[in-house]
């Protein structure tokens, strides 16, 4: 039977999701580095699947390859297009022994991609080949994080679908560990002024380009995680908007709305709940900023937001 919504204290699993953490930022690298450059890095990114999270298939040569994480059967895969498969087992183990293999498997598969073992937007980052501190994994723990991100995934694609201009797909960035969708006005931004730990300033700056609103989910920030939503550059005002629901609120530190994992959980309507939030937070991004296109109610956002030239941006 499915779980929708588990309890996930972070106090529970934390060791192994810092762990996991970096293993997804040595299969996010491999894909970046085989994957055509996209605009603020969306070649980078991973994608919740029926199993995991997955890179989706990336060129390679005359084929192609994917790898995914498993967290039912909990193991890795690396598939080609040749159909030869390779598989890691997903257990307790240290990082550095998760990238031995990991190479080891490539090589096997004759693929030949270079990353850099620096761990990124995290601070005092141990290299890949020499992290033997980060070693935990709890199979059931990241079960139930992989169902969250199926909840989050499901709730944030209906918002994601209510915008007629650019928007990002719903996709999860291996640096933060997080699960992100992202609307675009049409309009430049201000350069980003960069200072994330491990992570050059001109990522950031490529990053925010352009003028956004941006949401999504982070199991860090409060005792079971917190969804987010924010607006780049940030409006005057914004921060002191009243949203919905009332669990909901800015956290200066963050500079963003959030809303705990726990209060929508508890909801009676989860999805209902963080489609408030989600919906909300972006309507006072888009007014106190003055969106081309004005900000419609919700429910009728696909019809009109989008329209104005420029929205569409970058594809």
């Amino acid at each position: 039977m499915v779980m929708s919504w588990p309890e996930l204290p972070l106090e529970q699993w934390q060791p192994t999701r810092d762990t996991v953490h970096l293993w997804t930022q040595i299969v996010g690298k491999t894909r970046m580095a085989l994957e055509p450059p996209l605009n603020h890095f969306w070649n980078a990114t991973l994608y919740v699947t029926a199993r995991g999270l997955s890179t989706s298939l990336m060129p390679y040569r005359d084929g192609g390859v994917e790898v995914e994480f498993d967290f039912s059967r909990h193991e890795l895969t690396i598939a080609r297009t040749d159909g030869t498969v390779r598989r890691m087992a997903l257990v307790p183990r240290t990082v550095a022994d998760f990238y031995a293999e990991f190479r080891s498997q490539l090589d096997s598969l004759g693929i030949d991609v270079a990353i850099n073992t620096t761990p990124n937007e995290i601070p005092d980052a141990i290299p890949f080949d020499a992290d033997d501190v980060h070693d935990q994994y709890d199979a059931g723990a990241m079960h139930r994080f992989w169902l969250s991100l199926v909840d989050a995934h499901r709730v944030m694609t209906r918002f994601r679908a209510g915008f007629r201009g650019k928007a990002s797909p719903v996709h999860f960035f291996w640096g933060a560990f997080d699960l992100a969708v992202t609307r675009f006005s049409g309009r430049p931004a201000p350069r980003h002024p960069g200072g994330i730990p491990n992570c050059p300033d001109w990522v950031m700056a490529e990053a925010y380009s352009d003028e956004v609103s941006s949401c999504g989910y982070w199991p860090g920030g409060a005792a079971e995680g917190i969804f987010y939503s924010y607006a780049y550059p940030a409006p005057a005002g914004f921060a002191d908007q009243a949203v919905t629901p009332a669990a909901a609120y800015y956290d200066g530190q963050l500079g963003e709305f959030v809303l705990p994992y726990a209060a929508v959980r508890a909801a009676s309507d989860p999805d209902s709940y963080l489609l408030g939030f989600l919906n909300s937070t972006f309507q006072a991004a888009c007014r106190l900023a003055s969106w081309p296109g004005g900000c419609p109610s919700p429910d009728a956002e696909w019809r009109t937001v989008g329209r104005s030239q420029g929205s569409f941006g970058r594809e």
